[in-house]
């Protein structure tokens, strides 16, 4: 079976609180993140939470890397969904892993868009 991507939901724990509830330091280490993976960056929003927390969003040309942050317990939540097989996400999440200094992290990988049929009933628009 053929998928139109790969999505990892990616959870990281003990997380340092001070790496994790940095507005600059969370773009910059998810857009470094994005860069080590070879994704093309399209543009990047992130959002710092009062009285603590970040959220953000890469939109890459492949899909988007997306965090969201709860340093009051060490933890981020990430997604990284790509399309095609050229992406590095393991590169980018071991980086994640160590620039947070985060004490374990739990991965689930999930097929998008499985296309289970065969290719000439498929519909494609020219």
């Amino acid at each position: 079976m053929k998928s139109l991507g790969k999505h990892l939901i990616v959870e990281l724990y003990g997380c340092s609180f001070e790496q994790i509830n940095d507005l600059v330091q969370v773009e910059r280490s998810l857009i470094e993140a994005v860069e080590l993976s070879r994704a093309t960056i399209v543009k990047p929003v992130f959002h710092r939470f009062s009285p603590h927390g970040v959220s953000g969003v890469v939109v890459i040309a492949e899909s988007h890397f997306a965090i969201h942050t709860w340093p009051e317990y060490g933890y981020c939540a990430l997604d990284i969904f790509t399309c095609g097989d050229q992406i590095d996400s393991d590169a980018a999440l071991h980086f994640l892993k160590s620039r947070f200094e985060a004490e374990n992290m739990s991965i689930m990988e999930v097929q998008r868009g499985v296309l289970d049929v065969p290719p000439h009933q498929l519909r494609h628009k020219p």
